[in-house]
């Protein structure tokens, strides 16, 4: 098996929304600096590839045709806004084809044993992009169009997807709602943008249980956010026995991150990249990450240079304290997500 896989592409440099937003925090320089940063380390070993443009019927897999074609065709006008936070140029629709492509890419490449491990590194992000509705500074869903092409065409019957991106992934958990072939599970603030992912909220229809919400409040550290992601979520993806392992990987409840509240350490996603690199192992499935938020450019690229090798599996990694089983939101979380899983 050949070296671990990291995709890119140029036109992520093309999204700015800053052309009609001046001061808007997703910016082309969180991929410079990271660009950069990695750079200067020979890439950390990892085998840079192009992320190929997805096709239609890839992003048709999670998207409505009027959605693809409604980003297509402002696009093509030169660009404008979709809403108050979320702004398109003229280069930004092919920018987010390519970036769900990668992500396809990345699970083809990791299923046909290419590879152990992969990470996209593009922009713009996708997790918050519904089935009909681009938001959030995302237009389209990468993870979620990786994993239903999995399943489509590869035949997977089990995807996790772990959403550890400090805001909510409503499109995600949209999109497979009423699905048992995909479980996600989200960690995330609240109250903050999109105001969904209530606890309670399990997913609906055939779906139930296989969508775990885990919200915090504002000023959570490491000890709460790891007692939640090692009793409840890696809990019931040990059970649910994923064939494919995709995070959706923001880094923007780091406590230097502008747009959120949490105080996590660039350490606390070194040991959550540890767990899910350990996952991986003890289920025999390969493991993909898609980046998706962190809007400090100096600590994105900290965190990405310090979670690659751990994927890779280079080094060890000091376990955080995990919140104890008498944290009451653990508790209750792990309480309410033992209906159908092992979480007690």
């Amino acid at each position: 098996m050949g070296a671990p896989l990291y995709f890119h592409h140029p036109l992520s440099l093309e999204h700015d929304p800053r052309l009609l937003s001046p001061g808007h925090p997703d910016t082309p320089e969180r991929l410079y600096v990271l660009e950069a940063a990695l750079g200067e380390r020979d890439w950390l070993g990892w085998e840079r590839r192009l992320a190929p443009a997805a096709t239609e019927e890839m992003l048709e897999l999670v998207h409505t045709r009027g959605l693809i074609d409604g980003i297509r065709a402002l696009c093509a006008k030169g660009g404008g806004a979709i809403d108050m936070d979320t702004y398109v140029g003229p280069r930004s629709y092919e920018a987010a084809l390519h970036a769900a492509g990668g992500a396809v890419e990345m699970t083809r490449a990791l299923l046909d044993g290419e590879a152990p491990v992969g990470f996209t590194g593009m922009r713009p992000s996708g997790h918050h992009a519904e089935a009909d509705r681009a938001m959030g500074f995302c237009l389209f869903d990468s993870v979620a169009v990786a994993a239903a092409w999995a399943i489509a065409e590869r035949g997977l019957e089990r995807v996790f997807v772990l959403d550890w991106d400090v805001h909510h992934g409503n499109g995600t958990a949209e999109i497979f709602r009423t699905r048992k072939d995909v479980l996600f599970a989200s960690l995330h603030q609240s109250p903050l943008y999109p105001g969904t992912g209530p606890l309670e909220d399990a997913g609906s229809g055939a779906g139930e249980g296989y969508t775990i919400n885990l919200p915090v409040p504002p000023g959570t550290g490491p000890e709460l956010w790891m007692g939640l992601f090692e009793r409840v979520a890696m809990a019931a993806a040990l059970e649910f026995e994923p064939q494919l392992i995709l995070v959706s990987c923001g880094f923007d409840a780091h406590r230097a991150d502008p747009l959120a509240h949490c105080q996590l350490e660039t350490e606390t996603f070194l040991e959550m990249a540890g767990r899910a690199k350990g996952l991986a192992e003890e289920v025999g499935a390969p493991l993909g990450v898609v980046m998706e938020g962190g809007y400090e450019p100096d600590v994105l690229a900290e965190c990405v240079c310090g979670v690659l090798p751990v994927l890779a599996g280079e080094g060890e990694v000091a376990q955080l304290p995990g919140g104890e089983p008498a944290d009451p939101l653990v508790g209750r979380a792990a309480e309410v997500y033992a209906r159908w899983w092992g979480t007690r």
